[in-house]
């Protein structure tokens, strides 16, 4: 881990409106938390995020991981750095309602060229766990 001075949550809300792609951007995100230990991401639920039933998409839930955990490694780098996603598992634990989910990413092992992270995504009001999933990624 670089010895720098941590990132703030400012910083990572920066990151992240100035790097990511529009339609990740889209999805309406908000750091809440930005550590070295943990990334913490607010996505509001919206009609464009549904799927039918008025749930929200698996994509979205998907994205939304992928991005937090990409944070998370950053945070843990402790700088700016790419990562590019190898492999991204997600498992669908329940329907994804209420207002929306809080994204909690941490990375489980970094090493020189690939870092090993994990996520879980809950109902902001109730707590309910809906989705988990795992990522490794590349950086160069």
């Amino acid at each position: 881990m670089n010895s720098t001075p941590a990132m703030s949550v400012k910083d990572a809300q920066a990151l992240l409106d100035e790097n990511f792609a529009e339609w990740v951007r889209a999805l309406d995100l908000t750091v809440t938390a930005f550590s070295p230990v943990a990334a913490v991401l607010h996505m509001p639920l919206a009609p464009h995020l549904a799927r039918v039933g008025g749930i929200v998409s698996g994509q979205a839930l998907a994205a939304l991981a992928d991005t937090a955990m990409v944070l998370a490694a950053i945070a843990h780098a402790g700088e700016m750095r790419m990562f590019a996603t190898t492999d991204l598992h997600t498992q669908f634990l329940r329907p994804g309602v209420g207002t929306a989910i809080l994204c909690r990413a941490e990375v489980v092992r970094a090493g020189k060229a690939l870092v090993f992270a994990r996520a879980e995504m809950h109902e902001e009001t109730s707590g309910k766990l809906i989705s988990t999933a795992t990522a490794t990624f590349y950086t160069p």
